[in-house]
């Protein structure tokens, strides 16, 4: 069995930094941790004075051979370039050789996003759940129902990223410090008063989006049952059978589930209500701004990709609507 590469040792600390000083998330971690590890390869053979663009662009052309796609060289030149500019802020090396270094082209792809109809019918109706041998407790099925139902609409309602979605709490909840140990505090949570969620997501960026009234009846609807679910984990909003806070992958599964349920075309991911929420809140006001603010896209460069979506919605209109168009 092949054993996995052990990354150079500054590689690690800068993992380290990631995880403790940036807060970045575990996800993401993962993903620099592989995308080190041809690096790391480099580090243990070259001290950081020798080490040049000419090596960079190497092993760039390496990860090509292999067949991976542009996007996913772009990402190891991206978590390069990071990886070097801690090393010159640590004194590491004087300079960045990643600096300059242009990523591969790579063919734009627009984000898949449900029409508005396709959008209300998913989410409008609540998930059907069929009660089986092993779990004749009718009432946990109902209550796995309406929170299957209450994640949904709040997906497409607030636009959220379903990892922001799982981290949410039932409400802000802050414990003190013990023997130095510091206590638990909310990182993202629903205020339903406010019907607003409050959000952490990427690169440690906090926001506030609105929840819309479908979205807070499913909410409450979900809540009324959520106590007879609750056990270990008493802080967060949406909860597995067992009783602990509901996996990211868990909630792909129910929704493809439910997306097949409901006669969906194509596969339906959380990321794809996420797109249909961009989409469609930018066909109906225009502000760029706005979408780029409630999705917590540190560029608005992220959000134009939208733009696209929305003139497609227009020439389809156009084609559809205009006597003189004759366009196919």
């Amino acid at each position: 069995m092949k054993q996995p590469l052990t990354l150079h040792s500054d590689c690690l600390r800068f993992l380290a930094y990631l995880r403790t000083i940036r807060h970045y998330s575990p996800h993401t971690i993962r993903n620099y941790h592989s995308d080190l590890r041809s690096l790391s390869g480099l580090l243990d053979n070259l001290p950081y004075a020798d080490i040049t663009p000419h090596h960079i662009r190497k092993l760039a052309s390496q990860l090509h051979s292999v067949d991976l796609s542009a996007r996913t060289i772009a990402r190891h030149l991206a978590c390069w370039r990071s990886f070097f500019n801690w090393a010159v802020e640590f004194q590491h090396t004087a300079t960045n050789p990643v600096d300059n270094i242009k990523a591969p082209k790579r063919g734009k792809s627009l984000p898949k996003a449900l029409s508005v109809d396709e959008a209300v019918h998913l989410v409008e109706h609540a998930p059907q759940r069929h009660i089986g041998k092993q779990n004749s407790d009718t009432t946990v099925a109902d209550a796995a129902q309406a929170a299957d139902h209450a994640m949904f609409e709040l997906l497409y309602s607030s636009g959220l990223r379903v990892s922001e979605l799982t981290s949410l709490d039932i409400r802000y909840h802050r414990e003190p410090s013990l023997n130095g140990i510091p206590g638990y505090c909310s990182i993202s949570w629903l205020d339903l008063h406010e019907q607003l969620v409050h959000v952490t997501g990427k690169g440690n960026k906090t926001r506030e989006v609105p929840v819309g009234s479908a979205a807070i009846n499913a909410l409450k609807h979900w809540l009324s049952y959520r106590p007879l679910l609750e056990k270990t984990d008493t802080n967060a909003l949406f909860l597995s059978s067992r009783g602990t806070r509901i996996s990211v992958r868990l909630v792909q599964l129910r929704l493809h589930a439910h997306a097949l349920q409901s006669g969906a075309k194509g596969r339906v991911h959380p990321h794809v209500l996420r797109h249909s929420f961009a989409s469609h809140l930018l066909q109906s006001s225009g502000d760029l701004r706005a979408v780029q603010e409630l999705l917590g896209h540190a560029s608005i460069a992220s959000t134009q990709i939208y733009t696209a979506l929305d003139f497609q919605h227009l020439s389809t209109t156009y084609d559809a609507s205009h006597p003189r168009a004759k366009r196919k």
